[in-house]
């Protein structure tokens, strides 16, 4: 299908449900309970998403906030709230019948929310033509959108074009665990269905970096649907566009503390736990954000970790027989390849198969906010446990 001819029937797919009263396949997480008393039913009811990127203690007071893909307006109108009355938010989607609701709506949030006037402003717009000035937006989110349209290289260059420099985004969104074949993209339900249009988790945080966002990471991650072999699942992300960094001399080298051995930042940086490496003022300005921070010791002088020090961490599996129980290891940043102590290495993105002694690893504080962890045995597994190796270390 040509791209004009996807988005026009996502569009027309999208105005439909408004109207009917359709419930859309994504799966949400919205407290309705809550949301009901500022936010008018009629824009609960055509509610649809992912996850709740304005929810997730990433909106701050006073910032300008964009929302692709605002739809009915429900995550416009919490980022309002959260913004406070000094705050702005925009909304942009393509859907007349969507924008109506919202605009229409927008008045009475402010008057629930006790505001003077609307913050919320609603424009029609594509995710990959922003109607938005360049570099305005501190923080940018998104609902389960960005899969639903043709070029997601060309929204998140836009993206960036209208993030300022410090800014961030904190989008949901479903990709997956394979290449969508071709038989489903050219499926008009399944886009709809925001399948068809998905990328593998690879390519989406690729894309991001391309772009020019650094320090892409997973805030949260919920398994959805598996077609034909190919897993379906919600992640919601965060990264940032990095303003520049004044000169410090105070931070020149840093040091992995682990729990990894070994890790590739975005920019191709190498570090080995406890080796002070060499960095930049941008390198420490990138390393002092959350998704980094517990992993570094940020020095002037450099500073070598031993295995007795204390701020040197590891998680060594269970030195016992494993079982092999279907399960994939997928690494969703904010590197772009890690090694553990059983010398397995994961890079961004692409499944690895892993034994009952690494998930454990992987679900222990250090590695699990890092990681996208996927069952695709089809059936119970009932395998024996296994020594993967002679001397009983892990596979």
């Amino acid at each position: 299908m040509h791209t004009d001819e996807i988005t026009q029937k996502v569009s027309d797919r999208y105005a439909k449900a408004a109207n009917t009263g359709e419930q859309m396949c994504c799966p949400t997480s919205y407290d309705m309970g809550y949301l009901k008393t500022f936010i008018p039913e009629e824009v609960l009811k055509i509610s649809y998403g992912c996850g709740t990127p304005a929810g997730l203690k990433t909106v701050q007071a006073g910032e300008t906030v964009l929302d692709i893909g605002s739809g009915g307006g429900i995550d416009c109108f919490e980022a309002s709230r959260l913004v406070g009355p000094t705050g702005r938010v925009i909304g942009i989607d393509m859907t007349d019948t969507m924008l109506e609701i919202a605009r229409k709506n927008a008045a009475v949030v402010a008057a629930n929310l006790g505001y003077p006037a609307s913050n919320v402003e609603f424009r029609k717009g594509l995710a990959d033509a922003i109607p938005v000035k360049d570099g305005t937006i501190d923080l940018i989110i998104s609902n389960c959108v960005i899969n639903l349209a043709p070029d997601k290289r060309k929204v998140f260059r836009e993206m960036y074009r209208v993030t300022k420099p410090g800014g961030r985004f904190t989008i949901s969104d479903i990709v997956s665990d394979q290449t969508v074949p071709q038989y489903l993209a050219h499926d008009t339900q399944k886009w709809g269905d925001c399948l068809s249009g998905a990328l593998t988790l690879t390519d989406y945080m690729n894309g991001m970096a391309a772009a020019g966002f650094l320090g892409i990471h997973l805030v949260k991650f919920s398994p959805w649907r598996v077609i034909d072999g190919i897993h379906f699942f919600s992640v919601t992300l965060t990264g940032y566009k990095l303003s520049p960094a004044p000169s410090d001399p105070s931070t020149r080298f840093a040091t992995l503390r682990g729990p990894f051995s070994r890790l590739v930042d975005e920019r191709g940086t190498q570090y080995q736990r406890g080796i002070p490496q060499s960095i930049s003022a941008d390198d420490a300005r990138l390393l002092s954000y959350p998704p980094f921070a517990d992993h570094f010791l940020l020095t002037s002088e450099p500073v070598q970790l031993d295995n007795k020090d204390p701020r040197r961490t590891s998680v060594l599996p269970v030195q016992a027989p494993c079982t092999w129980k279907g399960d994939y290891a997928l690494l969703a940043g904010p590197f772009v390849e890690v090694a553990d102590d059983d010398h397995h290495v994961y890079r961004r993105g692409e499944p690895l198969e892993i034994c009952s002694k690494t998930v454990a690893v992987l679900e222990a504080s250090g590695y699990q906010p890092h990681f996208v962890i996927l069952n695709r045995a089809g059936e119970h597994v009932s395998g024996e446990a296994v020594t993967c190796s002679p001397d009983g270390a892990c596979c």
